[in-house]
């Protein structure tokens, strides 16, 4: 078995010790241990700029408010612990204190850590994790990763789950996999449905009170991986990013995650000994998902012209305050972190704002009225509608920026706003839009960049729900070269397979990567320190995800 990226057994224990006794807090300098430290321990504040949620407790359901705001990510908690600060770092272990691949990568052994129980007092084992994989694949709806789980079987002590094709790169797929408990959940009729209003989990916090503004979780007194220096978690949904960004600059919260324009000026100056911004870089882009099968977007040389036009520098200057840095890799990879993977057809190659030349192309391609009302070859006029959720600010003045290009263009495009879980629910999945600014995952390598966009494996017709390829691309030779760019032990294929998807998203534009994605967070050191920062990035900031009960090991009571 090949033990690739993830640690021993042996060495996972002593990491997760390691883990409980040291970096999470175990002593609190002047204030002494970590159990006085949460008698007396500041409530932490945690805030999203999503609005009134609908109570779903569910680590499931996309859109749930225990993963809109983030706290399934302190009840439930993953096999392994990943780095997406620096994701060719190993894998620390968790739940689980291993997981060893074969060869090939179509077979997974999940060795468990012994001595955790669930929040209830039951026993966490093997079978909660041969569960929980079964779950994904019994309900598609579930395997948001779309790991293709052929059969998951445990002898008690470990968990072998097989696949339909190598895992390469899903490695840390698997790994990231949220686990629940088999004795609540093996009688629930439909996981895809169910609302969880009571969660169980094996993580540091327990829900205590909800409301369609604010959660508030506590800390557990038997946690499995150590103590805890925050006693209470305050998760308040706010309805926009300024009144986040009000309430982080104010104090009122201390952790949150959103756009604040003039960061410096607007929430660093507010209190510079304690506020703090930290973006960790990676592979995800934010791309301008286009509808595939629907005009305009069906025509690839509007969907040329239109990446043509776009001004990233400006984009990413004005939406973001330079926040987020520009593409400008052709191949829409960020630089340098993706310098290693461009290929050869492009190095060097770089986006250049050419509204002339986008013109032009139009004009060869059959359309008239060009640069002042665009009519496509058929005679219809162009338009099309950009839509994110209202409140996100930055996208929103992304989207105006676009819609602006295209108007050079001779298109007439709309900015919609959308209320956000209608945005997750009704629109992405089913793709219920023209164009419409999207995350793509990042990854150890581009993989999950261009399969987030491209993958006809992925595919689903418009109106059913889609997991990635929201746009509906299709093209044969790159989802072949997808899938063996995941599947190939031999480098030079790897290679080969992809400069063939990077041909087909440059030349094909199936979605307009705008700037690349760090992860990023504000947080307060008033009250707590230990937080991940660019001098210590032991994973990214955001409390939106498995890393945040990593985050919350490792804060400790500030001594100043």
């Amino acid at each position: 078995m090949r033990n690739n990226r993830l640690i021993t057994t042996a060495a996972g224990a002593a990491l997760v010790t390691l883990l409980a006794a040291g970096c999470s807090g175990g002593s609190t300098g002047e204030t002494g241990s970590t159990e006085e430290a949460a008698a007396t321990g500041a409530v932490l504040t945690v805030g999203m700029p999503n609005g009134t949620q609908t109570e779903n407790q569910s680590p499931f359901a996309t859109g749930s408010a225990a993963l809109s705001l983030g706290y399934a990510f302190v009840i439930y908690e993953p096999l392994m612990m990943l780095n997406d600060a620096m994701p060719s770092e190993e894998p620390a272990p968790w739940l689980a204190d291993s997981i060893e691949w074969n060869d090939d990568y179509t077979q997974a052994v999940i060795t468990p850590h012994e001595g955790i129980t669930w929040s209830d007092g039951e026993a966490f084992d093997a079978e909660d994790i041969a569960f929980s994989i079964q779950l994904r694949q019994d309900f598609e709806g579930l395997n948001t990763s779309a790991l293709p789980i052929e059969s998951v079987e445990s002898d008690g002590a470990t968990v072998t789950v097989s696949f339909g094709a190598p895992q390469f790169v899903n490695q840390a797929k698997l790994a990231d996999m949220l686990i629940v408990p088999e004795h609540l959940w093996k009688d629930v009729e439909d996981p895809t449905t169910f609302t969880n209003t009571e969660p169980v989990g094996t993580g540091p916090y327990t829900l205590d009170s909800w409301t369609p503004q604010a959660a508030t979780l506590v800390a557990r007194d038997d946690y499995w991986g150590g103590d805890l220096a925050v006693p209470e978690l305050r998760y308040s949904s706010y309805n926009d990013n300024n009144a986040l960004t009000t309430a982080l600059t104010t104090g009122e919260a201390q952790w949150g995650w959103t756009f604040i324009a003039d960061y410096e000026n607007v929430y660093i100056a507010a209190d510079p000994d304690h506020h703090h911004q930290y973006a960790a870089a990676g592979l995800g882009v934010d791309a301008l998902f286009l509808n595939n099968t629907e005009k305009p977007f069906d025509d690839v040389a509007f969907r040329r012209a239109l990446n043509m036009a776009v001004d990233r520098a400006e984009i990413t200057q004005i939406a973001t305050s330079g926040v987020n840095p520009p593409l400008t890799s052709v191949t829409g990879l960020p630089l340098p972190a993706g310098e290693d993977f461009v290929s050869a057809e492009y190095a060097g190659q770089e986006y250049a704002v050419d509204v002339e030349g986008a013109k032009q192309l139009l004009t060869d391609a059959g359309y008239t009225g060009v640069g002042e009302a665009l009519v496509d070859p058929d005679g219809e006029p162009v338009s099309f509608e950009l839509t994110n959720p209202a409140g996100w600010n930055d996208y929103l003045t992304a989207l105006d920026l676009i819609k602006n290009a295209a108007a050079e263009l001779g298109a007439e495009a709309t900015v919609q706003p959308a209320n956000a879980d209608g945005w997750f629910a009704d629109i992405i999945p089913p793709g219920n839009f023209d164009a419409t600014l999207h995350w793509t995952d990042g990854g150890a390598t581009p993989w999950d960049l261009y399969s987030n966009i491209m993958d006809g494996a992925q595919y689903a017709p418009v109106g059913e729900p889609a997991t990635w390829n929201f746009g509906r691309y299709q093209n044969d030779d790159v989802t072949e070269a997808l899938a063996t760019y995941a599947s190939t032990t031999d480098d030079a294929e790897r290679t080969e397979a992809l400069a063939t998807v990077q041909h087909g998203f440059v030349e094909d534009v199936p979605a307009i990567a705008i700037w690349a994605r760090p992860a990023t967070a504000q947080y307060s050191t008033a009250n707590y320190e230990g937080w991940p920062s660019e001098e210590d990035p032991y994973n990214q900031p955001q409390p939106t995800g498995s890393q945040a009960v990593q985050i919350l090991l490792n804060l400790t009571p500030t001594t100043e």
